[in-house]
């Protein structure tokens, strides 16, 4: 195996299973604070309960993402020096302010945990809220430094160095809003659906614990909004791509040749070597009007990109087609499951409902990741795109296939442990009793 392969592969494995710690980083803090609020509102035993459980998932989450995080930030130096030569002056900042919100999250997470009965219920709430807080800021500095990967700003590139650095710019790129609220969404669809599907897995398997009734309600709310709120963020995203990228937005519509009324795919299996697609339904004119608001528009084909600067057609199409579709799917779910919630609520008892949101619950995670896929490899061969090539800025160490291989070896163990450890929580979730009298009491004493 090439070194280039090796190093991206490895790349790719970190961060397809980093994405899933970091969703849930980011939005299970906030399921936890809305259960612990209905709590401290309501005193219902349920959602003390819930909370707690949820706690407990946080604080997993939470320790397994601090390492496979840290593997990350290394990965980057090793694999990658060129890169970091010239984007550590640019994109560290926010790499920095990822680093304090990440110790913010780890502070407020430390006094949650250990602020039950010590401070003010209504201060202790909000140190779950920090939580979530904190953990969302992480997550969306991050996706700063990838949107300047996509959309390189604040600094000029003479004979191959960066010069006249604004850090300020590089941070508030003009991808980064797109990137930014379209990760937030599909964190909040993927971790919502996934919540709710397990929960009702175990109730459609016979648990009667009252628990997840009341959690499917909460995580599929969260995530039913998402899912209606996405589709509208993901046309606003693809638009953004087809101004700044428009060699990415023809792989993945895999549009071969250039010209006004682009057609719209649906589907479809496209040959590289041939410039056609097959088994694909054509809506004419449809990409011109989602991309530019007018079906007469003319849209950029990979024709008229050099063949070594194409991204990967097949992988990258097939890859957005997943996400859209997946999408599109939980959309209409999230519309009915909010119109029975609020109408038929009996529904959610049903079996074969319980047994529809168990199957679609991993599903949203399925899209997190193709969306990733296509915003890395429909990049490719850019590292920066349209000043650094991925081959430029790969290590001239030789070897790379023994990272790929450790590192492997690593998320297996870390993926397993995490198994797990959820597997016990789900277990001991009976043994989770109510509020004793002295914390009922802390909470009524406040209010």
């Amino acid at each position: 195996m090439e070194d280039l392969l090796a190093a991206r592969l490895t790349m790719a494995m970190s961060l397809g299973f980093h994405i899933i710690l970091a969703a849930f980083g980011m939005v299970l803090p906030v399921l936890m604070a809305t259960a612990h609020r209905r709590w401290l509102r309501t005193g219902d035993p349920q959602a003390y309960r819930l909370t707690r459980a949820w706690t407990r998932g946080a604080a997993v989450f939470f320790a397994v993402g601090a390492v496979s995080g840290t593997a990350l930030s290394f990965e980057l130096g090793m694999l990658w020096p060129g890169f970091m030569e010239h984007a550590g002056p640019i994109i560290g900042m926010p790499f920095s302010l990822e680093g304090l919100a990440f110790f913010l999250e780890a502070i407020f997470l430390g006094l949650y945990l250990y602020g039950w009965g010590r401070m003010a219920p209504k201060l202790h709430w909000l140190c779950g809220v920090g939580v979530g807080i904190s953990g969302i800021m992480s997550g969306l500095l991050v996706v700063s430094a990838n949107g300047w990967m996509n959309s390189p700003t604040g600094f000029d590139w003479v004979d191959g160095q960066a010069l006249n650095i604004d850090p300020i710019a590089a941070l508030f790129n003009d991808a980064w809003l797109n990137q930014a609220s379209h990760m937030l969404l599909a964190a909040v669809e993927a971790v919502g659906f996934s919540v709710a599907g397990a929960h009702a897995w175990m109730k459609w398997r016979g648990s009667t614990d009252p628990i997840h009734g009341m959690a499917i309600r909460i995580a599929l709310t969260l995530g039913a909004v998402a899912a209606l709120a996405q589709p509208i963020n993901g046309h606003m995203a693809a638009q953004g791509v087809a101004e700044r990228q428009p060699t990415k937005l023809a792989a993945m519509e895999a549009l071969f040749e250039s010209g006004t009324q682009a057609p719209l795919l649906l589907g479809g299996i496209p040959n590289e070597e041939t410039g056609e697609v097959s088994f694909a339904l054509e809506i004419p004119g449809g990409l011109s009007f989602l991309a530019f608001g007018d079906t007469d528009a003319y849209v950029q084909g990979l024709d008229v990109v050099p063949k070594d600067e194409r991204p990967p057609v097949l992988i990258t199409h097939l890859a957005f087609q997943i996400m859209v579709g997946i999408g599109t799917m939980l959309a209409a779910l999230g519309a009915l499951s909010l119109w029975a919630m609020r109408w038929r609520p009996q529904l959610l008892e049903s079996p074969r409902v319980l047994a529809l949101l168990a199957l679609v619950g991993p599903t949203g995670f399925i899209a997190l990741e193709a969306g990733w896929v296509v915003t890395e490899v429909g990049r490719q061969p850019w590292i920066i795109h349209g000043i650094m090539k991925t081959a430029d800025a790969v290590t001239p160490v030789p070897g790379q296939v023994i990272h790929l291989i450790l590192f492997a070896i690593l998320y297996t163990v870390i993926g397993s442990c995490t198994a797990l450890l959820w597997r016990r929580q789900v277990q001991l979730l009976p043994e989770l009793g109510g509020p004793p009298p002295e914390l009922e009491a802390w909470r009524v004493g406040a209010r």
